[in-house]
Formats: structure tokens, C-alpha cells, sequence
């Protein structure tokens, strides 16, 4: 089995693509377009991730999503960290059609201060999100991963998935990547941590890069993490920016040697806790991982 483990879906009025850099994705993802690009690449399932904006809207409309559609098998929301109320509002999601997918609920901190995840509120918010039995999934700067490593290390218990690998700065040739390397260090270091292939190729020049240009990347994130808290995500349909979905996952495939079987499918059941006894294949069964 295949697992994408980041995929999302939005309509062609999205806000987030209304930047006129935007535009080769400026039309609806849906349904039925998400399926033909997992077929396409006999992907068998994905987790599916809100796509804003900071409502809880996107997050119902995820799960409802997962209730009829049998390879959607988890669903990554959004609410509000600060709210005092945050445990009531995970019951009313769980409680919501499909709410039996909801698998943990992210973040965007990129948008937020450097100080964001060090606050007593937010603290206080991740710790019900674990405490709900929900993983935590972060998606930062390559500048905001010392915040991710104080958490992580205060938190040993709540599980953390960090988004595109901290957005290394792919273009930044050799500086980018030891800035990466640096502040990756410890965060990798905190064994409740992993880590998404996801979203490499949007992160490098989008008309000409190469599997190369992400070589040293994956190479250290393997050397650091291991495969079994890596995965696969193609952080679709924003990975069309610069590839195709078929690029996208031929890419870290190429990286690993293969379809490894942890990075493309274990990592994501075991952090997730994914139940795939009903699952039916979005695309034809795949060629065996390794």
C-alpha cells in the first residue's frame, strides 16, 4: 500500500491563490481531480489536509469528505490552540460526520511570531490536542525549528509531524542547506518528531529543478530521522506549481532507492494511527514497496 500522507483540496476562488505567482493553480482540486492524480500514480490512499483559512469550516468539510470517500483515510484539521474551549470543539468534530478520521490537527506557524509555540496558551493548547489522543502537525520556517525542538522536548509524549521538513531553503544552494542542517539537528534529536517528504519541489526553483537539487536533503533527513519517521506526502495540488503528481512522487522515490515501504506507508499508519481495514484503492495496486 501507498499513503499520501499530505494532499488538499480547494476551489478555483481560494484565497491562497490569488497571488498572480499563483496562477498554475488558480482552478478547482476536488474529489474527483484528487483521485485521477492518485490513480494516475496507483497511489491507494491519502490523509487529507484543510486548506484555510483558519476556519473550522475546511476542517468539516474534510471529514465529510472521509465519510464517503473510502481511500481519504485520516484528515489533518485546524482549530484554534488558544481557544479555551479547544477540547469541546475536537468532540464536535469528532462527533461530526467522518469524524472518526480526524488524526491531528496543524498549524501554521510560518504565519505566526518566532515566540508562538513557546507561549503558556499555546502550550496549553497543544497539550489537549495530545491529550485528545490527536498528533500535532506543525508547518514553520527553516528560521522557527528551535521552537519546534523546545516543544517537542517539553512534549515527549504528544507525537509531532513536522510539514515539508521545516522548508529547507532550497534555492539557497549550499548556505541553505547548512542552515537547514542546523537548526533540523535537534529537532530530529527529539524521538517523538517526524517529519514529511513533502512539498520539496515548491521549496526549489519551480521550472528547473532537479531530483538532484533535493538530493541532500533527503539524504540528511533519512541520515537523521530514519525512514521509519519519514513520509511520503506530494503536499498536492500546491507540488503543481513545479511538477506534475507523478514527478512529485517519482522524485523522493528516486531518492530512496525505491517505494520504501516505511516512508511510503508505515510512518504515516503509525503516527496517525490510521485504521485501513475498509480501504478500497483510489488507483490500480501498486508495484511491492520495499
Amino acid at each position: 500500500m501507498i499513503i499520501d500522507a499530505h494532499v488538499q483540496l480547494w476551489t478555483a476562488d481560494s484565497l491562497w491563490t490569488a497571488a498572480a505567482r499563483h496562477t498554475r493553480v488558480r482552478r478547482d482540486h476536488d474529489v474527483d481531480a484528487l483521485r485521477a492524480s492518485l490513480a494516475e500514480s496507483e497511489v491507494d490512499a491519502c490523509v487529507l489536509v484543510e486548506a484555510g483559512p483558519g476556519t473550522s469550516a475546511d476542517t468539516t468539510r474534510c471529514l465529510e469528505i472521509a465519510a464517503w470517500t473510502p481511500w481519504a483515510v485520516g484528515v489533518v484539521g485546524w482549530a484554534p490552540l488558544t481557544d479555551p474551549d479547544l477540547g469541546d470543539i475536537i468532540d464536535k468534530h469528532r462527533a461530526e460526520p467522518g469524524g472518526q478520521h480526524l488524526v491531528a490537527l496543524q498549524e501554521r506557524v510560518y504565519e505566526l511570531d518566532e515566540g508562538f509555540l513557546d507561549r503558556p496558551g499555546t502550550r496549553a493548547g497543544l497539550t489537549a490536542v495530545a491529550e485528545c489522543g490527536l498528533a500535532i502537525e506543525l508547518a514553520v520556517r527553516a528560521e522557527q525549528l528551535p521552537s519546534v525542538a523546545r516543544l517537542a522536548e517539553a512534549m515527549p509524549g504528544a507525537r509531532i509531524v513536522l510539514q515539508q521538513m521545516g522548508s529547507p531553503w532550497v534555492t539557497g544552494g549550499a548556505e541553505g542547506l547548512a542552515e537547514w542542517q542546523h537548526g533540523i539537528a535537534p529537532v530530529a534529536a527529539c524521538a517523538n518528531v517526524r517529519a514529511k517528504l513533502s512539498g520539496l519541489v515548491t521549496l526549489a526553483h519551480w521550472d528547473r529543478w532537479s531530483v538532484d537539487d533535493l538530493r541532500p536533503y533527503v539524504d540528511h533527513a533519512v541520515e537523521v530521522f530514519g525512514a521509519r519517521r519519514l513520509m511520503f506526502g506530494s503536499d498536492w495540488p500546491t507540488s503543481e506549481l513545479a511538477a506534475t503528481y507523478p514527478e512529485s512522487l517519482r522524485a523522493i522515490a528516486s531518492l530512496l532507492g525505491g517505494l520504501h515501504r516505511d516512508v511510503f506507508a508505515e510512518t504515516a499508519v503509525s503516527t496517525y494511527q490510521l485504521e485501513l481495514g475498509d480501504v478500497r484503492p483510489a488507483g490500480p495496486r501498486p508495484l511491492e514497496p520495499r
